[in-house]
């Protein structure tokens, strides 16, 4: 993605909600985006890969693993006010891309280590996790099971102290540059539908793993930085020190972790529609037609006021979640109404946005072209729209 434009009119910060602490943070976060991503990020936009120094260069300036608690070299920063300025932060650069990536170690692998790993598996990866050395995927999907994960058809079977694995999963994010999944199998050994408990995870390292290999990388709409790939998993031997929490609690452990991986992508989704309005609203008053500037026709402006309510509506109800999960209140239906508005906000303040930029937003190298592809993602990972508004439609009925 193209760089957005800062303009000042709309800062990303919030006093009501950032403290002292989270603006230092900040600038950390701002110098690495500036000499790490800027410079390079259309050229690792155009290879379709991002380059083993970017995790690197952010494990040194202290980026990654920000819950990794003291004991493990990290920083413990468990309070989500740091990770959502160092999304906004990477999206002000045009990088969502990377964003999306260090979420998939921070949000969607490491809380099952931090909640669920054994002190030897803690001692052995987390410090990997926190310089970059170890780069997680989650490997969940499959072609045949995308948000019903009790459709999930790999296997893994024991065989002496280990797990024979095999199977396939698809649109799995970091999968050509990861070094590990996060492999959701089946390990119940039975044939008839599958159960509550007939689903285990395993940390699976590509490495160590004859059988484990990667397919072709996806062709994505955008966010093309960001490689995903298929995975496929032939009689794959995993030792037991692998398996993440006990045989059979699979679903519940992501159950439980589920409400962080959406929050996390709610907070990305607010950081990217706030973004793209900042880089509309200088666009529009430079932008002349017919002698006039663009953000001086009342059209403009009334669109611009629309939009603007609705950023700061997402910002808010974005950051509301946030307290919450801060406070160990954040469930699953309440990550989900964040994760399915800020999402679907970002989808249409990107979508109108471009068309304010008339032909212009039709090209790629304006940022909001970029922005506008990327957008379209976000309702579809880590659950669906229609899958959230199920999830919260359920609750209300059970009300």
């Amino acid at each position: 993605m193209t760089a957005f434009p800062p303009t000042g009119s709309f800062p990303l910060g919030d006093s009501a909600f950032y403290e002292e602490e989270h603006e230092e943070f900040r600038e950390v976060a701002r110098e690495f985006a500036a000499r790490e991503l800027a410079p390079h990020y259309a050229e690792w936009d155009a290879q379709h890969m991002m380059p083993r120094s970017m995790w690197t260069a952010a494990g040194q300036a202290g980026l990654l693993g920000l819950a990794v608690p003291e004991e493990y070299g990290g920083m413990g920063l468990a309070d989500y006010r740091f990770r959502a300025v160092l999304d906004e932060e990477l999206v002000r650069v045009g990088a969502l891309g990377a964003a999306l990536a260090l979420h998939l170690t921070d949000d969607w692998v490491l809380p099952h280590l931090l909640a669920h790993g054994t002190p030897e598996q803690k001692e052995r990866w987390l410090p990997r996790i926190l310089t970059g050395e170890l780069v997680a995927s989650v490997a969940w999907t499959e072609p045949g099971a995308g948000s019903d994960l009790r459709g999930v058809r790999t296997r893994a079977v024991r065989d002496g102290g280990d797990w024979l694995l095999n199977g396939q999963k698809t649109f799995i994010g970091n999968g050509i540059s990861g070094d590990a999944a996060l492999v959701l199998a089946r390990t119940d050994g039975r044939g008839d539908r599958a159960g509550e408990g007939s689903f285990s995870l395993f940390l699976v390292h590509k490495a160590d793993s004859p059988g484990y290999t990667t397919g072709r990388r996806l062709d994505k709409m955008g966010l093309h930085a960001s490689d995903t790939a298929e995975l496929f998993f032939e009689d794959v031997r995993v030792p037991s020190a692998h398996l993440i929490g006990t045989e059979g609690s699979g679903l519940a452990q992501i159950r439980r972790q589920l409400p962080q991986g959406r929050l996390a992508i709610a907070v990305a989704a607010a950081a990217l529609a706030r973004a793209t309005l900042e880089t509309t609203l200088a666009y529009t008053r430079d932008r002349t037609a017919f002698g006039t500037r663009v953000l001086d026709f009342q059209h403009s402006r009334f669109e611009l006021a629309d939009l603007l309510v609705e950023v700061e509506v997402t910002e808010a109800y974005v950051r509301r979640a946030v307290h919450a999960f801060n406070a160990g209140a954040l469930d699953v239906v309440g990550a989900s109404k964040a994760k399915y508005w800020a999402a679907e906000r970002a989808k249409t303040v990107t979508d109108r946005c471009l068309q304010l930029h008339g032909g212009y937003g039709y090209i790629l190298d304006y940022p909001v072209a970029q922005a506008y592809l990327a957008a379209r993602l976000l309702t579809i990972f880590g659950g669906t729209s229609e899958i959230l508004r199920e999830t919260v439609g359920r609750a209300v009925a059970q009300d």
